[in-house]
């Protein structure tokens, strides 16, 4: 998953030769995550249709103020949409005109209209693009904190080779990646977190276990991704894909194994996130053999596991460190009262009782409860919000 998924991208595409180039870029995009919208000035479609652009992208294209029906397209709801907004490319009128503030179309409104970050691609020949006042427009344009994606040398449109060909859509992907993670809050930071059950094996074919899927691990894992953060996920038997090789996932079994995973990342780790739902007994002697069916009764004696979260708890030092809490009765002092004994920074507690809580579930509703701020309810959502939640808790309370 890359810092783009999810993210809302408004791609404007202005005039030039390059704006068959958009159709990678709107594919690129959406192989990130992204959820892609496209403007294009009047002239554009000159150049590319918008059929191809709205198949690609999955969403209604644009160029004038109202479609055929009269509808309004909405160019304030367009800019307050978007996470970021992407000229690519922009020819040297629209720079012009977006220097001086003009908005004689659906593009240039939008761009007045937008409160998010915008990104200039630059697109034209190799004169117009080392024309004085082209300098100055992409200047002037820098100064109210627009970003300027270089143009790249090459063969252009009139036969000339030299500066002012449009950035590459693979190149302005790993600009803008670039970009947003240096800008993101948890940028540099290395997150720890654990997810899913252990299983304790009896014999070959049988396991102790529950019902543990692993998800909200898995949610918290991909958002502090998406925050910038250099993610390691120690996660136990689950068939929930990270869907990204950038996370570091360390597939485990039993509690033993994840014990040995967890502390051989824990020292370098900044915030560590404990939800795996860990058993708390395993099996004394593991058969070798499937065990057969033969008595009415089969004794199984259990011997504890190793406390993970507590041995966390005794070893750290710069660590932020996160349990989570699975309860049925008495859910706030029980919380605390982890909280307390295993030397945590705070806790998230969930309760079975609630129908949109709990394992195998989508949707998870959380408290959070902190030595450093009063108990925090939140009302029930998507795991991947509830992830969320958490990270900016900690970002919110805590010096990382």
């Amino acid at each position: 998953m890359s810092i783009l998924n999810r993210k809302k991208v408004l791609l404007a595409i202005t005039a030039g030769i390059a704006a068959y180039k958009a159709t990678f870029l709107v594919r690129l995009f959406i192989k990130q995550g992204a959820d892609v919208k496209v403007i294009l000035t009047p002239e554009a479609l000159d150049f590319i249709t918008p059929l191809t652009l709205s198949t690609l992208s999955k969403n209604p294209v644009h160029w004038q103020f109202t479609d055929e029906a009269e509808n309004w397209n909405n160019h304030v709801d367009l800019g307050l949409w978007a996470d970021f907004m992407v000229f690519a490319p922009t020819t040297a009128n629209t720079l012009s005109k977006m220097a001086d503030g003009a908005s004689d179309n659906l593009v240039l409104a939008t761009y007045l209209s937008a409160k998010c970050p915008i990104y200039i691609a630059p697109a034209m020949d190799l004169d117009m693009y080392l024309h004085p006042t082209t300098k100055a427009n992409l200047d002037k344009l820098k100064s109210f904190g627009n970003h300027i994606i270089p143009a790249e040398s090459g063969e252009l449109a009139s036969g000339l080779s030299g500066e002012g060909r449009m950035a590459e859509p693979e190149n302005i992907i790993a600009f803008l990646e670039s970009h947003l993670l240096r800008s993101a809050p948890l940028y540099g930071k290395k997150i720890l977190v654990s997810a899913g059950p252990t299983y304790e094996k009896i014999d070959p074919v049988r396991f102790i276990g529950n019902f543990s899927s692993g998800k909200m691990g898995i949610e918290i894992a991909k958002a502090a991704l998406g925050m910038g953060a250099d993610v390691t996920l120690v996660c136990g038997p689950s068939s929930i894909s990270t869907e990204n090789y950038s996370i570091n996932r360390i597939n485990v079994v039993s509690a033993e194994e994840m014990k040995k995973a967890m502390d051989d990342a824990y020292e370098s780790a900044d915030v560590v996130i404990m939800s795996a739902a860990v058993a708390d007994y395993r099996p004394l002697n593991k058969a070798e053999q499937k065990i057969k069916k033969s008595d009415e009764n089969l004794h199984i004696e259990l011997v504890k596991n190793p406390d993970i979260l507590k041995g966390l708890g005794e070893r750290k030092t710069h660590q932020i460190l996160v349990g989570f809490a699975l309860e049925t009765t008495n859910e706030i002092a029980f919380a605390k009262e982890k909280l307390e004994k295993k030397n945590l920074d705070l806790i998230v507690l969930n309760s079975l009782q609630d129908s949109e809580a709990g394992f195998q579930k989508d949707t998870n509703k959380v408290s959070i409860i902190s030595e450093k701020a009063e108990i925090v309810h939140y009302k029930a959502k998507n795991k991947s919000e509830v992830a969320k939640d958490i990270l900016n808790f900690i970002l919110e309370n805590y010096d990382i």
